[in-house]
């Protein structure tokens, strides 16, 4: 078994051979272009998306953007990441469509023994987010979490454990608050209805 081999199946580990340090580096070096990059060139953004996770990226980023490789993460359609968030992503990251972030969060895949003397070594545990998801600002993601659909993390929370789909979840630890309900349905704050004609409205300003 290769150590890349042991990485991906969650034992215990170290990223100082096979390439590791070299890959990176590499991808040390197109986050600075990235992070460096003018607001105004969104084409070239974008093409240093695809070189940065080495596919075709139908979503946005905002940066800074912070990052182990890149090429350990996957994101769907239409997801927007803000600004100054860290994906440590020496295990798989699985972002699914239309999720975003406010600034500032973290996931880590990576995790250490509490035995101090062993604690040198490393071991990894995937991170799912599946569609439709709204993490708030500053949320840190713990090693092995699995995010449901449709589910609100509120802001500066930290998910230790697996979150069901179509629940709003806040704390540290992140606990399920409620299930998203009629009400969260019809508003889109407090008790501001959501009606036809306001989006009708949106929707012709934007266009």
């Amino acid at each position: 078994m290769t150590m890349r081999e042991r990485i991906a199946e969650g034992k215990l580990f170290t990223d100082d051979c096979e390439g590791l340090p070299e890959d990176r580096l590499n991808a040390k070096l197109r986050m600075a272009k990235y992070n460096q990059s003018s607001p105004a060139d969104t084409e070239g953004r974008r093409k240093l998306l695809e070189e940065i996770f080495g596919r075709e990226i139908k979503a946005w980023i905002e940066p800074p953007f912070y990052f182990c490789y890149g090429r350990n993460i996957e994101l769907g359609d239409m997801t927007y990441i803000n600004c100054n968030c860290s994906f440590i992503d020496d295990g798989k990251i699985i972002i699914g469509k239309n999720v975003m972030f406010g600034p500032g969060c973290t996931i880590a895949t990576v995790g250490h023994p509490v035995n101090p003397g062993y604690r040198y070594l490393m071991y990894t545990d995937p991170v799912v987010i599946k569609d439709n998801c709204w993490i708030g600002s500053g949320v840190n993601i713990c090693p092995g979490v699995t995010i449901g659909e449709n589910c609100v993390i509120g802001a500066g929370s930290v998910v230790t454990k697996d979150i069901p789909a179509n629940s709003v979840a806040v704390g540290n630890p992140c606990r399920v608050l409620r299930e998203i309900n009629e009400h969260d349905m019809a508003c889109y704050y407090k008790d501001k209805l959501i009606t036809q004609e306001d989006l009708e409205e949106e929707k012709r300003l934007r266009s």
